[in-house]
């Protein structure tokens, strides 16, 4: 998969630009501020459906303006001929997209039709944060070609919310607590089981790529395990039988009630969910050096987007959001040698020499190619 080109139209600091990309390592270059970030924003929005920053859609429109749009094109392997997928936000309204002219209805049928990988400053910290980062690790990679998951995943919190509403109204309603708690605990249950029946087989995929990732990236001297943590208390195979990761969630959540009105929120199912990630035994959250974090991390960013062709027949396209000044020179040198079939964009601030490389420099949301080198 390639992205050809993206107009950007009064998104963020982007006044009116349209960047065109090579099929290999595309090089954003520019001081701090100047909208290196915001066009890999504008990119990643289309594959993760929404802004990576975790914003309001009104926060993207441009200050003064009262609409932003975005499009891009791209090609893929089976599909050479190029298709255009187009967002547009307007302030206090439902956000518009299509591909190709024809209008989606829906989130999550946009997700899937063009893949990337993001790998950002903040993912140098998915070995050492908490759980909510490598579940939505484990979230943003699936959901890209398993449109089952994304869906069950969205039926799942929409159930949670309202299943927590409900524990935290029991003191003042218990009859209506009651006669309704086991319905919401049921359909909990249901989709908690097929989400946790995904999680496990991609943490085992994950882990064999990552193994290998940190193998090479080490010379061999380190050994990294990693291992799907499901809050139903099951061994990683037993999540495979859906029927019986059910059924256990149920009875959890059954023998839960009182300490749940006490907690005033649902204690068990895959919004508890973690990875536990081991480097020669020892758990990496723990013991884990900052250079082990980084190549942890690297690797796990490199195996999804292996996983992601594996799955699809089709690479990713690779966005590395200002990562080079926090990598050594030996981490950089792995990661370009390892992305050879691989459509790369890159935003650094580094002013060094990039050879036979596309290079666009940015400043104040202004993009230009002055020479190829």
């Amino acid at each position: 998969m390639f992205c050809n080109s993206i107009k950007v139209k009064n998104f963020r600091n982007i006044e009116d630009e349209e960047i065109f990309f090579d099929n290999g390592i595309n090089i954003l270059i520019g001081d701090n501020a100047q909208g290196k970030t915001n066009l890999i924003e504008a990119i990643y929005t289309f594959a993760l459906g929404k802004s990576f920053k975790g914003v309001k859609e009104a926060d993207l429109i441009r200050f003064g303006e009262d609409e932003a749009r975005i499009e891009l094109t791209f090609n893929t392997k089976e599909r050479s001929e190029l298709q255009t997928l187009t967002l547009s936000l307007k302030k206090g309204r439902k956000r518009t997209c299509y591909l190709n002219g024809l209008k989606i209805e829906k989130l999550s049928e946009m997700i899937g039709i063009f893949r990337a990988v993001l790998f950002c400053p903040e993912h140098l910290a998915l070995v050492k944060e908490g759980p909510a980062m490598r579940r939505n690790y484990l979230d943003v990679a699936v959901s890209q070609f398993r449109p089952v998951y994304l869906k069950a995943l969205q039926r799942y919190y929409a159930i949670l919310d309202q299943r927590n509403k409900l524990i935290k109204s029991a003191e003042e309603n218990r009859e209506a607590y009651d006669s309704t708690i086991d319905l919401w605990s049921t359909q909990l249950a249901h989709e908690a089981a097929q989400i946790s029946y995904y999680r496990s087989i991609y943490v085992k995929k994950v882990g064999e790529a990552v193994k290998k990732y940190f193998y090479d990236m080490t010379g061999g001297r380190e050994i990294v395990e990693m291992r799907y943590i499901g809050s139903a208390k099951q061994q990683e195979e037993e999540y495979l039988d859906i029927k019986r990761t059910e059924e256990k969630y149920m009875s959890l959540l059954t023998a839960s009630k009182d300490r749940e009105i006490y907690a005033g929120s649902t204690l068990y199912g895959i919004h508890k969910d973690d990875i536990d990630i081991f480097i020669g035994g020892k758990s990496a959250r723990i013991f884990a050096s900052q250079g082990q974090q980084r190549s942890l991390a690297l690797a796990m960013k490199l195996a999804e987007a292996s996983i992601c062709l594996e799955e699809t027949g089709e690479t990713p396209v690779l966005l590395l959001d200002d990562v080079l000044s926090e990598l050594d020179s030996g981490r950089i040198n792995y990661l370009m040698s390892s992305v050879n079939d691989i459509q790369v964009i890159i935003s650094t601030c580094e002013k060094a020499d990039f050879d036979g490389v596309k290079k666009i420099f940015v400043e104040k949301g202004r993009y230009y190619v002055p020479s190829r080198g």
